[in-house]
């Protein structure tokens, strides 16, 4: 047994809430020394035999909310010491859960997301974790979490759970009438993200009004830069009742390009496929791996229409390579005499109108 002067010193150190503290304290210490120095360092050799640096990004999460659990618990216990009322003590009890359950629903987050990105880098096997869906999954997780949390903490104080879902419903039912076109935008990104007619990076034409390449695509919105260096945001409600044209989702970067060219009847054919192919040859934005085809398309009103079409290296460089061609082609043409014609009309006169009978003015 325990000899009574021992026993009355512990009592006595039970008894002092100084003391108390102290071994809360000492205990909390003594544990995160312990996490420290034996548990991590045991987890982070087992990481070191594995090339990915996901396993090691998982275990700072896991340290991290682990030390704040214990701090979250040392402080618990220390005010709960303090504390004698059963209300004030409910309370804090349910302070204390609150503060777990966020702790522990960061690092879920944390280690999901990055579970998520480490699949996305790896989407050739993954299929189904794309970089055009990574926010998508993340948005969802979010979400999946946020509501989890709700029910919990709800839970912790003793919400009575049944009474808000009939508000949320009816809640609900009203924003979605409100709201419905950022909804409309909401459901839109969805599928989006979740079909991937374009990705951040590419060159897109909306409806043939806004061109430009994708810098971000958002849940409500999509921003496009323009050749103008304008950024415009366009809503994805549009964009999902929109035919999109991408420029750059086939399998290379560049992309081909029609120049229409109009010579004088009277040309030599042969001669004008020659001179256009030929001007071709060294121009600047143009892919010369590829062959140039002159095709003689139209004997139009006024002219003899070719159109030349060559690969140029890069969607955004569409506008410059035009600018070289034509010029290319019209002083090609210009140096072999072959005549550039100009829309013109021969107006025949079959018969001379008839002129007015003069009358001489009376006289007098």
């Amino acid at each position: 047994m325990m000899p009574e002067a021992i026993s009355a010193d512990l009592q006595q150190v039970i008894g002092n809430p100084l003391w108390r503290a102290a071994i809360i304290v000492g205990a909390a210490f003594v544990v995160g020394v312990i996490l420290r120095l034996v548990l991590i360092p045991i987890l982070r050799r087992m990481t070191r035999r594995t090339i990915s640096r996901l396993d090691d990004n998982i275990v700072e999460k896991i340290h991290r909310a682990l030390v704040q659990v214990i701090v979250v618990q040392a402080a618990y216990l220390l005010l709960l010491d303090q504390i004698r009322g059963p209300e004030l003590r409910l309370i804090l009890q349910s302070i204390y859960l609150t503060l777990v359950v966020l702790v522990v629903g960061k690092a879920l987050l944390d280690i999901a997301t990055l579970v998520f990105q480490h699949l996305s880098l790896a989407a050739e096997k993954h299929a189904w974790v794309q970089p055009a869906t990574l926010p998508l999954y993340k948005f969802a997780l979010k979400l999946v979490l946020f509501g989890v949390q709700t029910y919990l903490i709800m839970s912790v104080w003793r919400v009575d759970l049944t009474s808000w879902l009939a508000s949320a419903g009816v809640v609900g039912i009203a924003v979605g009438f409100a709201a419905k076109d950022t909804l409309a935008n909401f459901i839109s990104g969805i599928f989006i993200l979740a079909d991937a007619p374009y990705k951040v990076g590419q060159f897109i034409h909306v409806e043939g009004q806004v061109r430009g390449m994708v810098t971000d695509i958002g849940m409500r919105s999509t921003r496009i830069l323009t050749r103008d260096n304008v950024e415009v945001t366009v809503p994805n409600g549009i964009i999902g009742n929109s035919m999109i044209i991408n420029e750059t989702s086939g399998p290379s970067d560049r992309m081909r390009l029609r120049v229409d060219v109009g010579v004088a009847y009277g040309s030599d054919v042969d001669q004008v496929k020659e001179v256009l192919a030929q001007a071709v040859e060294g121009a600047d934005y143009v892919d010369h791996t590829q062959p140039v085809q002159v095709r003689f398309v139209a004997m139009g009103a006024s002219s003899l229409d070719f159109q030349v079409l060559v690969w140029v290296i890069n969607p955004r460089f569409r506008g410059l390579a035009l600018d070289t061609l034509n010029t290319r082609f019209y002083k090609a043409l210009l140096r072999e005499g072959i005549e550039i014609p100009f829309p013109q009309q021969d107006v025949h006169i079959k018969q001379m109108p008839e002129s007015p009978p003069s009358y001489a003015s009376p006289e007098g």
